[in-house]
């Protein structure tokens, strides 16, 4: 459901824009650190995509980096409180597990919006930086972009959904628990090789003019329609097929009555293009 209050979109480490209608583009908006994400950025990611999920406005978002990469993942000097050891162990874990849900959250809201997610990688992606595009949708990335689950170099295991997410990308479970046991690089072309990414191109701006172009094509579909089938492949991947079958019927009872689905057929059979209102 979409709400008729205005958007702001200010954001101390997001910069949010609309390069075209109905597709929104979130820069993640720290280039002097590389694009670390501290706390606020965790928070502000919590707030944006919560906001852009009942934006009517919004149909399809664009996540990109500013400046020389894509993100180095987790702010070392922000986050240094989390490893501090002056609180008393029990207590501590208590907040660190509030505190990691909380990023958590951060990334999963990304799923929680049934907007497709179009990440667009250049330079480095690394550590939180992969956590964050598990849950995008759509993955595309330049021909020097490299990714890194650097987690277990830093001594820890990735908790903010790497583990979770990435299997259920990729067929390749071999591959993938090498890259996570010895936290080494991968480049642009494993990737698309192993299904990780859909596209890679030459430069950054040929990457952002495909994904503009793939996010128009998706923002002219029938946003019910798309936001059906992201929340029918979301539940699908977590649910047995039988359980999966019986999801979208139950969209379906639904959407099978929309005005949406009447408009597309009788542009189809018109050869015109349909228009379809806000949702």
């Amino acid at each position: 459901m979409s709400s008729d209050a205005p958007f702001n979109y200010s954001y101390e480490t997001l910069a949010v824009s609309q390069p075209r209608d109905y597709v929104k583009q979130v820069e993640i908006n720290r280039p002097e650190i590389r694009n670390a994400m501290n706390q606020t950025f965790y928070r502000e990611m919590r707030e944006c995509f919560r906001e852009l999920a009942v934006d009517g406005d919004c149909r399809v978002v664009l996540l990109t980096g500013a400046g020389k990469i894509f993100t180095s993942g987790l702010d070392l000097v922000d986050s240094a409180s989390l490893f501090s050891t002056d609180t008393e162990v029990g207590r501590k874990a208590v907040e660190l597990k509030q505190r990691v849900s909380e990023m958590q959250e951060s990334f999963t809201v990304m799923e929680k919006c049934l907007k497709p997610v179009i990440a667009a990688v250049h330079g480095a992606c690394v550590g939180a930086g992969v956590d964050m595009i598990t849950a995008c949708d759509i993955r595309l990335c330049t021909q020097d972009a490299w990714f890194q689950i650097k987690e277990v170099e830093m001594g820890l295991a990735a908790d903010l959904g790497t583990l979770q997410r990435f299997p259920k990308i990729i067929g390749d479970e071999s591959w993938l628990r090498e890259i996570i046991y010895t936290a080494r690089k991968f480049s642009s072309d494993e990737a698309r090789e192993k299904g990780f990414v859909s596209g890679v191109f030459e430069t950054r701006e040929a990457m952002l003019e495909s994904a503009i172009e793939t996010a128009c094509i998706i923002a002219s579909r029938s946003p019910i329609a798309v936001q059906t089938s992201k929340a029918s492949v979301l539940f699908s991947r977590d649910h047995s097929v039988a359980d999966g079958l019986n999801d979208v019927t139950t969209w379906n009872a639904s959407m099978l009555q929309s005005e949406d689905l009447m408009k597309a057929t009788t542009a189809a059979m018109q050869k015109t293009k349909p228009t379809f209102s806000k949702l």
